[in-house]
């Protein structure tokens, strides 16, 4: 079964920096593409990062690009969300999530969700 653990979340001012985590099981993050999604009170929950399994390739939504950076460490089977420079509108409960493929089913399996709280 994929379980995907995210940490890291904090309350930070704005400007600061904080590094998400989010840890895989029953998956290895190097054979998935692992997305980095937030969701602000009141707003759906949207995408802002994603590293693919391809050659980790990254991608990034505009206003995240610069500021944010996606990688993955094979060795921790973890995929991180470095944020810089960030700022109150931020402010979300952040998600990670991967596509599961097996012989029988497609599913997505995300993570429990990890609050950044972007205030002075």
């Amino acid at each position: 079964q994929v379980q995907l653990v995210e940490s890291g979340g904090g309350l930070v001012q704005p400007g600061g920096s904080l590094r998400l985590s989010c840890t895989a099981a029953g998956v290895t993050v190097d054979d998935e593409h692992i997305g980095w999604y937030r969701q602000a009170p009141g707003n759906e929950r949207a995408g802002i990062a994603c590293i693919s399994r391809i050659e980790g390739r990254t991608y990034y939504v505009d206003s995240v690009k610069g500021r944010f950076s996606i990688s993955r460490d094979n060795a921790k089977n973890t995929v991180y969300l470095q944020m810089n420079s960030l700022q109150p509108e931020d402010t979300a409960v952040y998600y990670c999530k991967t596509v599961v493929r097996t012989l029988y089913t497609t599913y997505e399996s995300w993570g429990q969700g990890t609050q950044v709280t972007v205030s002075s």
